[in-house]
C-alpha cells in the first residue's frame, strides 16, 4: 500500500446504472470505459479492490414483480443473473487495460466464473487482482446493498464507497428539492432515525456491527474514488 493510501482494502458498490446512460438498458463501453478509468488510480495506491455490482440495468425485481404474474423470488434471480452480466463485461473492461480481475458469482455458474468463496476473495485480493462479486447474496429477498455490507463484512474491507448520481447523501431527493442540503458526516443510528436513502436496514446492520465507515459519493466526478482511498473529504461519510 503506498504511503498516502489510507485504507488497504475496498469495496466499491455499483448499481447497474452505472453501466449504460440515464434510462439506458443493458451496458455501454463509454460507461464501462469510465467506471475502469476511475478504477485504476486506486489501484496504483497499491489499494486491494473489490466491487459489487447491481444488476438494475437488466432487470429490477420490484418493477418485474409489481404488475406480473413475474413472482418476486423469479424476479430476485433474475436480477441476480443481471450483475453476473454486467461483471463480466466489467471485468473484460478492466482485462482490455491490463488488470488481473477474478468473478466471484454467489450463483454457481463454473462455465463463466469461479463461485464465491471468501477466503479464496482474499487471496485474491492479496495477489493484487481486483475482485468482483456478482449474483448478489444468492438468495432472494435481499438487495445489492446488503451484499456489499456481506461481502465487505467477509473480506474484512476497511470502507465501503457507494457510488451514486448525486454527491452525497441528502436530506431530500436534490433531483426533486432545489433546497436538499447534503450532509459531509452521519452516524448510522442518524441514517436510519432519519430514513436516509442510503442503504437498507440489513445492510446497515451489518456495517454498524462490524464497523466499517461507508462513502457515498458520485463516481463520474473524477477523481473520487481515489480521494475516498487516501481518507480526503469526498461525498458523505457515515460512521458509527
Amino acid at each position: 500500500m503506498a504511503p498516502d493510501a489510507r485504507y488497504k482494502r475496498i469495496l466499491l458498490k455499483l448499481s447497474g446504472e452505472s453501466f449504460c446512460t440515464a434510462d439506458g438498458f443493458g451496458v455501454e463501453a463509454l460507461q464501462l470505459a469510465a467506471a475502469a478509468e476511475e478504477v485504476l488510480p486506486v489501484l496504483e495506491l497499491g489499494v486491494q479492490l473489490a466491487i459489487v455490482v447491481g444488476g438494475g440495468n437488466f432487470a429490477r425485481a420490484r418493477d418485474l414483480a409489481g404488475d406480473s404474474d413475474i413472482r418476486r423470488v423469479s424476479a430476485d434471480y433474475m436480477g441476480m443473473l443481471g450483475t453476473v452480466m454486467n461483471a463480466l463485461a466489467l471485468r473484460d473492461t478492466l482485462e482490455a487495460r491490463r488488470r488481473s480481475v477474478r468473478v466471484m458469482s454467489a450463483i454457481p455458474l463454473p462455465t463463466v466464473c469461479e463461485s464465491f468463496n471468501g477466503r479464496r476473495a482474499i487471496r485474491h485480493l492479496e495477489a493484487g487482482r481486483i475482485v468482483i462479486f456478482a449474483g448478489g447474496t444468492g438468495s432472494p429477498f435481499f438487495t445489492t446493498d446488503t451484499t456489499a455490507a456481506l461481502r465487505a463484512s467477509e473480506i474484512d474491507a476497511e470502507l465501503i464507497v457507494k457510488a451514486t448520481k448525486v454527491d452525497g447523501v441528502y436530506d431530500s431527493d436534490p433531483m426533486i428539492d432545489p433546497n436538499a442540503r447534503m450532509y459531509e458526516r452521519l452516524t448510522y443510528q442518524q441514517a436510519l432515525q432519519q430514513r436516509l436513502a442510503v442503504m437498507d436496514l440489513a445492510a446497515f446492520s451489518l456495517c454498524s456491527d462490524n464497523r466499517i465507515p461507508i462513502v457515498v459519493c458520485r463516481l463520474s466526478a473524477p477523481g473520487n474514488l481515489a480521494k475516498a482511498a487516501r481518507g480526503e473529504r469526498v461525498g458523505t461519510l457515515v460512521t458509527q
